[in-house]
């Protein structure tokens, strides 16, 4: 299972911040004909993300081509059980992508309307979120 991580990152911890506002970037189809739009705001994982990809792989077998749009580079950091208040941030646990409404989440190409709908139906099923299939 390769799980998606930054290789290199300039802070090794980060601070959670803020999610506000709609997406700007990445919101219209760029690469393929038909989409999975993220309606929620909310953190999507490394894991969630290849248990979608992997959802849509194996729907689809040996045909399309897919494109994920999104990449997880945010660390979170989790202390471990029964630690003491105190001590410092804990270490990072998993890496997250921030996602926004309107983000464009996956793409996939050369397929038939019908079995793109189906793959992404299957996708959006493993996510935290809402979402919408769209089509160039």
């Amino acid at each position: 299972m390769a799980i998606l991580m930054p290789r290199k990152i300039k802070h090794r911890k980060w601070q959670k911040g803020s999610s506000k506002g709609k997406a700007y970037r990445g919101t219209t189809l760029a690469f393929g004909s038909f989409g999975l739009k993220g309606l929620e705001r909310k953190w999507i994982t490394a894991r969630q993300i290849e248990a979608a990809r992997r959802a849509i792989m194996r729907y689809l077998k040996k045909g399309g081509k897919l494109w994920i749009r999104i990449f997880p580079d945010k660390p979170v950091t989790k202390k471990g059980t029964e630690v003491p208040m105190g001590g410092g941030k804990g270490k990072v646990d998993h890496y997250v992508f921030a996602i926004k409404p309107g983000r464009i989440i996956f793409e996939l190409d050369g397929l038939k309307e019908e079995i793109a709908k189906e793959a992404l139906k299957k996708a959006a099923d493993k996510l935290p979120i809402k979402t919408k299939f769209i089509k160039k």
